[in-house]
């Protein structure tokens, strides 16, 4: 069968416009329902739901801290727990002072007998008074207290070129029949008490230091 196409282009033109028209229509429209939809939703999720989460959190809120204003003395639970909370590092933190006496035997010469030891962990000061068969072994004291390095192994380090002491000052001496008497006072680098170090000082030979007999009394 033959058939005859009896539309003229025009016409045909103006049909296939119509139907393209239609078709973005109708899609237009199905956009317009679909973001009407979406931001229906969206209000309705921020006007209802996110209302009514915050209205329940707030309610927990005042719940929670109607339970914890009712507990007895909250206060200073908090205060002691707080300060349980920092021991630990007050430990860390607080100086080896067993290394105190193993230093001084290190440093004393042998000839010299101590009578006074005071110490200063918190402007790192160090009094040392004693007595010497002479006031020669008083300078070698007080020298190798100047020359006494330290090597420490840890978290801070340092080279055995670090001093252990420094503002090394012979503050008072005398001399009697028996000898003489001195006090010492001087600084101390904070690393060699330092908890988190291993510190090994490096003492001059010419200290002659002994363990033995560097108290009076053998204190």
């Amino acid at each position: 069968m033959v058939q005859f196409n009896l539309l003229p282009d025009v016409k045909l033109q103006y049909v296939k416009t119509q139907r393209t028209k239609h078709l973005i229509t109708v899609t237009s429209v199905i956009i317009s329902v679909a973001g009407l939809a979406i931001l229906t939703v969206a209000l309705l999720t921020v006007d209802v739901v996110q209302k009514k989460a915050l209205s329940d959190e707030n309610r927990d809120i005042k719940s929670y801290s109607a339970q914890l204003k009712s507990v007895p003395n909250l206060d200073k639970i908090l205060t002691v727990q707080n300060q349980l909370n920092t021991l630990s590092t007050l430990h860390d933190q607080k100086p080896v002072t067993s290394r105190l006496f193993t230093y001084i035997s290190q440093v004393t010469p042998s000839l010299a007998n101590l009578n006074q030891l005071d110490i200063d962990f918190s402007a790192n000061t160090l009094t040392i008074g004693g007595t010497a068969p002479s006031l020669d072994v008083v300078s070698t004291y007080t020298d190798t207290l100047k020359s006494t390095t330290y090597q420490a192994t840890g978290t801070t380090g340092g080279s055995a070129q670090t001093h252990a002491f420094s503002q090394v000052v012979l503050s008072s001496f005398g001399r009697n029949d028996s000898g003489a008497t001195f006090t010492i006072t001087c600084n101390f680098d904070p690393v060699i008490f330092n908890t988190d170090d291993n510190v090994k000082l490096v003492v001059p030979q010419t200290a002659g230091a002994s363990p033995t007999n560097v108290f009076q009394g053998g204190s």
